[in-house]
């Protein structure tokens, strides 16, 4: 069991309150997400929930128990973080194995469950090697590892992928999220990379500030986001947001439309302008088209190879049926 659930918890440092009054509940076996723009709380309110930073009020519970003011050690959450922090001297296996020491296992239970893990993590042939000896992907596994023996009510993630390269980071959230599919306990992950938020998370929290802006799935996020700054920040490219008389048609003060719901056609579109940087990737085109009288930059995504390039012009049909409008206050309008 790994339900989580925050009630009108807050954070201050001194006079300066980073987390306001803040409730969220992440329900046994989910993958969580806190997704945010730097210095938004997304890593001090995991802190909190580890126990390694203390609530200034509200309460926190797990499994419908009190955890408030108990120790991190007790809490039994396991969290990974964006260093190894991985024993040097130490081979893999006694590393994998030093908190099952600390809590007294018994030498057979150790071997289990190490071998457990590393079966799981693709670890097996590592076990003998010392941390200097393996690549980043693979330390960072060790340290995953080294949480799975614990057995832990959920694991918590602060930025775990950061310090890899891309072609890394990719694989080890593939790994991750399996593993959350084979084991089933609840995950909270820490991340300011919206694309892993979205290709990980059963439920994605979009903080800033301290405050909450929105829960839901990804999807969801996605197709009905309820404010300019969740719009902005979820899809990427982000999606387009336009203000002015092009909006005003639309009885909004802002609209948003995502790259990919602009359609490039052969003339007389609803849009003109000039391509300035084409993305040709085979897959998708992405445009950033200038001179529209719209708005500064407007990103497009075609579907294949389209033969256009720097300053030629181009027209564009959004399709209405997938805009979004805003309200002055940058509130979703329905």
């Amino acid at each position: 069991m790994g339900r989580i659930q925050l009630e009108n918890v807050t954070k201050s440092f001194g006079e300066t309150q980073v987390i306001p009054p803040l409730n969220l509940t992440i329900e046994d076996g989910e993958f969580a997400v806190f997704v945010g723009p730097s210095g938004c709380g997304k890593s001090t309110l995991l802190r909190l929930i580890a126990g390694l930073e203390d609530t200034t009020s509200g309460n926190i519970s797990i499994d419908g128990e009190d955890m408030t003011q108990v120790s991190p050690s007790k809490r039994g959450l396991a969290m990974v973080f964006q260093t190894y922090a991985l024993y040097p001297h130490m081979t893999v296996r006694k590393n994998i194995a030093f908190p099952m020491r600390m809590a007294g296992l018994s030498d057979a239970e150790q071997e289990k469950r190490i071998m457990a893990a590393a079966e799981s993590l693709n670890l097996v042939d590592y076990l003998d090697r010392k941390p200097a000896q393996l690549s980043g992907g693979q330390r960072q596994r060790v340290a995953i590892g080294r949480a799975i023996v614990r057995d832990p009510k959920a694991f918590l993630f602060d930025e775990p992928l950061s310090n890899l390269d891309a072609a890394l980071r990719v694989g080890m959230r593939i790994e991750i999220t399996e593993m959350h599919a084979r084991m089933g306990t609840t995950m909270i992950y820490v991340t300011h990379d919206q694309v892993e938020a979205m290709t990980m998370a059963d439920k994605i929290v979009v903080l800033q500030a301290g405050v909450i802006e929105q829960v839901g799935s990804p999807l969801d996020l996605y197709r009905n986001p309820r404010n300019l700054f969740v719009a902005g920040f979820i899809g990427s490219p982000k999606m387009n947001l336009i203000e002015g008389s092009e909006a005003t048609k639309h009885n909004a003060t802002t609209i948003g439309i995502r790259p990919e719901h602009i359609d490039v056609v052969p003339d007389s579109g609803t849009w003109s302008g000039k391509v300035g940087v084409a993305e040709h990737l085979g897959s998708d085109t992405f445009f950033h088209v200038h001179e529209t009288g719209l708005t500064e930059t407007l990103t497009v995504r075609a579907v294949g190879d389209v033969a256009l390039k720097h300053g030629d012009t181009i027209h564009l049909s959004p399709r209405l049926e997938e805009l979004h409008r805003f309200d002055a206050q940058g509130m979703r309008l329905s």
